[in-house]
């Protein structure tokens, strides 16, 4: 039974639908692991080629657009639009909350967080004000996941209240300890995580990963008992490959 219509990146027309947790082009007959839904907001001052880089042709079916006037409201709207198995494709990294909220209604969900930055400020920690170094905080601090099942992964730039955090909270970049409990697993993939060369992103980082492997450490994920509930990339330019995006989705699993 279909459950969600959405556009077909193939052949444009607004007849792929929801299967369960695939997608079905009735039109085209072409087959997708998940639905796209993009969110063309940045939290934070300066922010506005994030924003744009929501637009960036992805090759999967637009299930939805989240674009609120404030962040709350983006996060309950998000929470409410994903698809079963979605790809969030922002805008900054506060997309991710509400992707995180709303795939874990219901069941324990870890989140492999793969970012440059540790993203655990709060209003009262955060040397910038600016909302997007503070949502994996906010999803700890919202309920929606448990510390003890969250894995931060390639971070190289925290600030010394993040760190703390992380030592008291036990967070570190173990994958293998954020999934071993977990029913599903949501992945957050800033794309500053990646070497500067690798993509074209917003916040880049000397050093990290390559795109190659980036993909070793995807594949890991997919590959554990875990399902893969949902992808979010953030943290973009305009300019930023698709292919090689697509890329790292398809690594996943999606």
């Amino acid at each position: 039974m279909s459950t969600l219509r959405a556009r077909c990146p193939h052949c444009r027309t607004f007849t792929a639908v929801a299967l369960g947790p695939d997608y079905q082009c009735h039109a085209c007959g072409a087959e997708f692991a998940a639905g796209l839904v993009r969110v063309p907001r940045a939290w934070g001052l300066g922010g506005e080629a994030m924003a744009a880089a929501a637009a960036l042709p992805l090759p999967y079916p637009e299930a939805a657009v989240v674009a609120c006037e404030t962040l709350e409201e983006q996060t309950a709207a998000l929470a409410s639009a994903l698809p079963e198995r979605p790809l969030v494709l922002g805008g900054c990294c506060c997309a991710h909350t509400g992707a995180i909220a709303g795939l874990a209604a219901g069941r324990r969900l870890a989140v492999v967080w793969l970012d440059a930055h540790g993203d655990l400020n709060t209003p009262e920690t955060s040397p910038s004000g600016n909302a997007w170094g503070m949502p994996l905080r906010a999803a700890i601090d919202g309920g929606w996941v448990a510390p003890a099942d969250v894995a931060l992964v390639g971070a190289r730039n925290l600030d010394p209240p993040e760190l703390d955090y992380m030592q008291t909270a036990g967070i570190d970049d173990d994958i293998s300890r954020a999934l071993a409990s977990a029913d599903a697993v949501y992945v957050a993939l800033d794309c500053d995580v990646l070497h500067p060369a690798e993509i074209s992103c917003f916040m880049p980082e000397p050093g990290g990963p390559s795109v190659d492997d980036m993909k070793e450490i995807l594949r890991r994920v997919a590959a554990f008992r875990v399902p893969v509930a949902g992808l979010g990339l953030t943290g973009l330019r305009p300019d930023a490959d698709v292919d090689t995006l697509a890329r790292l989705v398809a690594a996943a699993g999606l």
